[in-house]
């Protein structure tokens, strides 16, 4: 496998067609080939691109463009990524080796491989593992700067989303997703009654023991008096199921099997699993808080102490509200009281959230400790939401923004192209 030319495919994207650039008899000393603002090309660098790209080709087996399309489109995507890198640079854009290590991980992940096989499997073929790491790393800054530049002009009305949903693609973009497991047992029309019914009774008892709770896949495939076909459909909307797994599926659910009689015989239909399409319901908390952060003048114990004294006052008759106006740090709710409106699962961090789970609704809680500093909550009230509405509404939104992020992206790039100074030797 060729880690390299494997990972040139799939991260980066700003190696796309090349060659080689120089011809082996040709011996040159390394000069500039461009300057691009404030940072310059080598030829080397070039070089370097062109050889890995033109592994790339050849790993994918491609037909090789001519060797001037592919030097000049390999020095343009050069001098696209300088501009983002200096871009990137202007506004503080950092990746942290954390971030690297994960991305390193995703990468190798990929690849097959264990994050030591990895840096094995590169070192086995020449390649610097500490190079890979800043060519990813540098693949994440232009991504980022790519996002940040990219997301702000792009937007997208409510009425767009109403628009798209009435469409029979926004309808099927939101339909739910089915995975479904099927076993036929093959009867020819034309056998003779006592045959259809020997059959019906075994694949009725087959079901029996499904929903006694074996296993689906075990019961078809053990040995027996008839043989089976089908199988797994993986993933499928509801329009793109056969119409005789369309007309059950939306009744099945998870786990649960049912017997179809149709032409061919007798089916046993299981729904392996499902999602999207349902009712959304979300147990929902409202609850305000008071914040207080250990600092240079307060230590950890006297931000614990002051608001357990906080408490205190609210339960003895204070109220919450005043007293989160006066000390809470949180400048976000403090002017409202220390009200954080109602919140959905998973919004707040976990020692919040935990706390907030188990205090009663007009319960005051114990100070609590996060990644802040020191709370002290009291709950207002819960509910159940039906965010179904909303859930649909976001992934129109995200679908339109991803179809509408390539168009923006290619025309930002050809405008930072053309406002850059680039003098290519």
């Amino acid at each position: 496998m060729n880690i390299k030319a494997m990972l040139l495919g799939t991260c980066l994207t700003a190696s796309a067609l090349a060659t080689g650039l120089a011809r082996a008899e040709t011996q040159m000393l390394d000069q500039v080939v461009a300057v691009v603002e404030d940072d310059i090309i080598m030829a080397s660098e070039l070089r370097e691109r062109m050889t890995s790209v033109t592994e790339n080709i050849s790993t994918r087996g491609v037909e090789m463009p001519p060797e001037d399309v592919l030097i000049r489109e390999t020095l343009d995507r050069l001098i696209l990524e300088s501009i983002q890198m200096q871009k990137g640079a202007r506004v503080g854009v950092r990746i942290s080796d954390t971030q690297l290590n994960g991305a390193m991980q995703r990468v190798a992940a990929q690849n097959g491989l264990s994050p030591d096989q990895f840096r094995m499997a590169l070192e086995q073929q020449g390649q610097s593992y500490q190079v890979m790491r800043e060519q990813i790393r540098k693949e994440l800054i232009i991504q980022r700067v790519q996002q940040g530049n990219v997301n702000q002009r792009i937007e997208i009305t409510e009425q767009e989303v109403e628009n798209f949903l009435a469409t029979e693609e926004g309808q099927k973009l939101t339909q739910p997703e089915y995975q479904i497991m099927h076993a036929l047992l093959a009867v020819s029309p034309g056998a003779p009654a006592a045959e259809v019914e020997r059959a019906e009774a075994y694949v009725t008892r087959l079901l029996e023991e499904i929903s006694a709770g074996a296993p689906f896949d075990k019961v078809v495939s053990a040995p027996g008096p008839y043989n089976f076909t089908g199988g797994n459909l993986g993933w499928r909307k509801l329009d793109d199921l056969p119409s005789l797994f369309s007309d059950v599926a939306p009744e099945l659910s998870k786990g649960k099997t049912t017997l179809v009689k149709s032409d061919s015989g007798f089916h046993l239909v299981h729904m392996a699993d499902r999602r999207g399409g349902e009712d959304m319901m979300v147990s929902q908390t409202k609850v305000r808080h008071i914040l207080v952060k250990p600092s240079e003048i307060m230590t950890d114990g006297q931000a614990k102490a002051l608001v357990t004294s906080l408490k205190a006052r609210a339960e003895n008759g204070e109220d919450f509200a005043d007293l989160a106006r006066e000390y809470s740090e949180d400048i976000g709710s403090a002017q409202e009281g220390g009200d954080l409106g109602w919140t959905d699962p998973g919004q707040m961090v976990p020692e919040f959230e935990q706390t907030m789970q188990i205090t009663a609704v007009g319960e005051i809680s114990d100070p609590v400790k996060s990644q802040f500093g020191w709370h002290v909550l009291e709950v207002l009230d819960r509910r159940d939401e039906d965010m179904t509405d909303t859930a649909t509404k976001n992934m129109a939104m995200n679908y339109l923004h991803n179809r509408k992020y390539q168009e923006e992206l290619d025309a930002w790039l050809r405008q930072i192209r053309d406002e850059a100074f680039v003098d290519i030797k």
